[in-house]
């Protein structure tokens, strides 16, 4: 078994300005942590990949696409709604950002790795088809599961979304699609205000969207409750042909854009959990990319924790965040 671990030094450049939560610290410091870890030289290592204009279209409307590299070249602060910084650079990071993770599904689709993480930004699950949201340019998690229906001809792709924010794009830009099941654990009420247990699926997709929302101070023992008796017996009706992960870790106790109580050790237990799913319906593929997580030292430890367990190595928790 190999796993993949796939990142690129140029998602630095993408500039969002002092002291925004979305920050390039992140990455680098997530980065940092990772490399003092006797497993990490073992991960099979990807550098970043620019997607093209037709794989960000195959989900997004031209208009977006069009308004993202106007406003950057143009130099504008934001794109469509204050809370999307953008710099010079970020259109590209943004392509960059779908690219790295559409190259990590390559691999895992081919056999040459059998799952892998993307330490990638900005994140995607809250752009919508034709608007950038909640920090997100392009639906990075999006964008793949369908070019994993158009490319690789996988039929039934799982979204699993632990970030502490509803992936409302995602949601909606699957809702009408049997093939593509997204579920997602999220506070709620919450940014971005949706999510609600009542919202699963619309027309054809009816049941193809499973929400759990959870209240604020919710930890471990629920999450765990809710896979179990939810998530779990929903995965295994729907056999998934791959797994994707929006992996966000904001809902660490730690993190200080939402109020959700997991611990650090308890992402070890959820992609345990998703490990079997992927063992048993998909010869263990699973792709994970990064979504949320603000607080540097949770993020970093979480993220190791995460990346361990798809590596089959000891999660070994060293920080005080725990006892936060």
């Amino acid at each position: 078994m190999k796993t993949a671990f796939a990142s690129d030094a140029r998602f630095m450049d993408h500039d969002t300005g002092v002291g925004h939560p979305e920050r390039p610290a992140r990455l680098s410091h997530t980065l940092a942590h990772l490399k003092s870890k006797p497993w990490f030289s073992s991960l099979h290592m990807m550098s970043g990949v620019e997607c093209n204009r037709d794989q960000i279209s195959s989900m997004h409307d031209e208009g977006l696409i069009d308004r993202a590299q106007t406003s950057c070249a143009q130099g504008l602060s934001y794109l469509d709604s204050p809370d999307v910084v953008i710099s010079p650079d970020s259109f590209d990071i943004a392509r960059l950002a779908v690219g790295t993770v559409l190259s990590l599904s390559d691999a895992i689709v081919s056999g040459q790795v059998n799952n892998g993480f993307a330490l990638i930004r900005p994140p995607g699950h809250h752009a919508e088809q034709n608007e950038a949201l909640g920090f997100c340019l392009f639906n990075n998690i999006a964008i793949t599961a369908r070019y994993l229906q158009q490319q690789h001809g996988l039929e039934r792709v799982l979204i699993v979304d632990w970030d502490v924010h509803h992936g409302n794009g995602t949601q909606h830009l699957f809702e009408e699609d049997p093939s593509v099941f997204f579920i997602s654990t999220h506070q709620y009420p919450h940014y971005p205000g949706t999510g609600s247990r009542s919202e699963n699926g619309i027309g054809a997709g009816q049941g193809a969207t499973l929400n759990c929302p959870m209240n604020a101070g919710t930890g471990d023992d629920d999450y765990q409750d809710a896979f179990r008796e939810k998530i779990l017996p929903a995965i295994h009706n729907f056999k998934p042909d791959m797994i994707l992960i929006s992996a966000g870790f904001d809902a660490h106790r730690a993190d200080p854009l939402g109020s959700i109580n997991l611990s650090s050790e308890h992402y070890a237990w959820m992609t345990t959990r998703l490990m079997e799913c992927a063992d048993q319906y998909c010869q263990g593929r699973i792709l994970s990319a990064l979504e949320g997580g603000y607080d540097l030292d949770a993020l970093a430890e979480s993220v190791g924790v995460h990346l361990a367990t798809l590596n089959k190595q000891p999660a070994i928790i060293k920080s005080s965040k725990d006892s936060v």
